[in-house]
């Protein structure tokens, strides 16, 4: 079978390595002229452990299953992967409940976690402040653009083509073909396939609704603001320190995370992006700003998080706020430690009824699968993702 892949983030290229295994012809089309220049290559690297996610979840099952996954294959390709751990830290009294759900949730999901407490805490992040810590053993970090490096040299050894700078303009399903029409800078090509995957990321749905689905959520584009510490202050940070979540909020709260490289990534937070690809607030795209406003859901979803939504868009604007979050983990923290760092956009699949779409969501038709929403955990998951999203195609 010849498949046509749109997007070469890590979801897209591990779906299209996984094909070519598989012994098909894997066509790779990507806008950018580079693979994973987006969510893939903006995140902070880490290899979540599944801690977060409801037993059953896709994301849970993957994330556990990923973990090792994913380990195993930077490993066997020479890509730089460390298992660090993790610290999820009660730095007061009322969210010691919420740790020790987490805790349950951990076992219920197979993540090898346990409670260690202030003194237990104090023995792995010396500088840390909390009152008690759940020390979560299998997260670790990883080099993702080396991984995506390393999934399209497999594809294109394999017999595959990654296509660079052409982006898909539209697609008309037939009974037996997908027709594509790719558009290259100013000039338009054909292609037709037997199957299309759709792994857009940011423009998830709009590549769906050009294909010919219509999606069943929209993806809002949240940019996810970091700093890197300042190199004294990063001698602070042993490992990877993250708060307990706010269950109000759908997302993690800024942490700490040592990275591959070296140095210490600190953050993300969370505000509503003006441009998908908006990575700071002078970056607007009429259209992209237009989707997101004129789709109720974000509305609704906003009604429902007024405080914590005010909170981000506090330490967006503010330095001194977000150096004020970080140091209720690591005190010594000041906002002189903060060096601005590259932020990144979360592609956000929000239903219309306001719901964010929690879990992986894929939509498809005969001879096309769309991934509509992939968000952080999704690069642990890929090459899980990439299994489910296979067996969803149910090639001959």
């Amino acid at each position: 079978m010849h498949v046509v892949v749109v997007g070469a983030g890590i979801v897209g290229l591990a779906v299209a390595a996984r094909l070519t295994r598989d012994g098909h012809h894997v066509t790779v089309v990507e806008k950018e002229r580079a693979v994973a220049v987006h969510q893939t290559g903006r995140n902070s690297g880490v290899m979540h452990s599944g801690l977060y996610y409801p037993p059953g979840s896709l994301k849970a099952r993957m994330s556990v299953a990923g973990q090792r996954s994913m380990t195993d294959y930077a490993r066997e390709h020479g890509v730089d992967v460390e298992i660090t751990g993790k610290l999820v830290v009660a730095t007061t009294p009322d969210q010691v409940p919420g740790l020790h759900r987490l805790a349950e949730r951990a076992r219920a999901n197979g993540v090898p976690a346990q409670l260690v407490g202030k003194a237990g805490a104090r023995e792995r992040e010396p500088h840390v402040a909390c009152v008690d810590a759940l020390w979560v053993e299998s997260t670790g970090i990883v080099d993702y653009t080396g991984v995506c490096r390393a999934l399209a040299a497999e594809v294109s050894e394999r017999g595959g083509e990654v296509l660079l700078g052409a982006a898909v303009a539209s697609a008309t399903e037939t009974e037996d073909r997908v027709h594509l029409r790719i558009e290259r800078g100013d000039s338009f090509s054909e292609l037709r396939a037997d199957a299309v995957v759709g792994c857009a990321g940011l423009h998830a749905d709009r590549v769906a609704r050009a294909c010919g689905l219509d999606p069943s959520a929209r993806i809002v584009p949240f940019r996810g603001e970091y700093f890197e510490l300042s190199p004294t202050a990063a001698e602070l940070v042993n490992g990877l320190v993250y708060p307990v979540p706010d269950p109000r909020f759908p997302f993690l709260g800024v942490h700490l995370t040592r990275m591959i490289g070296g140095g210490v990534h600190a953050g993300p937070n969370a505000v509503l992006a003006l441009a998908r690809e908006g990575y700071s607030w002078r970056e607007v795209n009429v259209r992209d700003a237009a989707d997101a406003l004129t789709w109720p859901g974000l509305w609704r979803m906003g009604a429902r998080n007024i405080v914590p939504g005010a909170r981000e868009v506090a330490r967006s604007l503010s330095r001194r706020a977000f150096a004020h979050s970080l140091a209720a983990l690591v005190p010594a923290i000041v906002p002189d430690d903060l060096v601005p760092s590259p932020a990144g956009v979360r592609a956000q699949a929000v239903a219309r009824d306001g719901r964010l779409v929690d879990d992986f969501l894929l939509q498809r038709t005969a001879r096309q699968v769309h991934v509509l929403n992939a968000p952080s955990p999704a690069a642990t998951c890929a090459l899980e993702i990439a299994d489910h999203v296979v067996d969803e195609l149910a090639l001959a």
